[in-house]
């Protein structure tokens, strides 16, 4: 397994080992002991969701005031481009972010700590997104940072026009109105 920092505070990105032959191929998508190894943390997932979203498709950027959610992250099915934010203000890397390409071929996933909104851009035709939480969903503590903040200037690798949005992802906040962590 390899884990590669990501230049925000606590996000990684892991290549697990995967074997493979004429087969097909196996690898271990998550093991606690060998996570708390390489990440330092000690994590209790509660809720496993699979997303399925179409070329051009952005979701995001969601995070939850209260009740905040870890989340380690996965492509199933084709390509996205996963965007982490951090919203921890005592955080050295407070207002940043950081993307990375996930899919099915590279198998990278990404762990999020909570206190960081995510969101993604579907690159291929359909992407599947598999992640855990380490808390659950709680539509009343949800919140949204709109994908185009100007103060964030995440360089999204839009293929040719606007992505497409949720109208609840359209009205997000602006990263300067938005309610962080302490």
């Amino acid at each position: 397994m390899v884990v590669t920092h990501s230049g925000l505070s606590g996000v990684l990105v892991i290549e697990p080992d995967v074997y493979d032959d004429e087969r097909g191929f196996f690898f271990e998508s998550f093991n606690e002991r060998t996570f708390a190894q390489v990440t330092g943390e000690q994590v209790h997932f509660v809720q496993d969701n699979h997303s399925c979203s179409s070329r051009n498709v952005l979701r995001g950027l969601h995070y939850q005031v209260k009740q905040p959610q870890g989340k380690l992250g996965r492509v199933a099915a084709g390509e996205i481009f996963d965007v982490t934010v951090d919203l921890r203000r005592a955080s050295p890397t407070f207002g940043r972010w950081f993307g990375v390409r996930l899919s099915a071929l590279n198998k990278r996933q990404v762990w999020i700590p909570a206190g960081c909104a995510h969101g993604f851009l579907v690159l291929s035709e359909t992407a599947e997104l598999l992640y855990k939480t380490t808390d659950y969903w709680a539509a009343e503590h949800e919140r949204c940072i709109r994908w185009d903040d100007p103060q964030l200037g995440i360089d999204w690798p839009l293929q040719g026009g606007q992505p497409r949005v949720s109208a609840k992802d359209a009205r997000g906040a602006l990263f300067r109105e938005a309610d962080c962590f302490e």
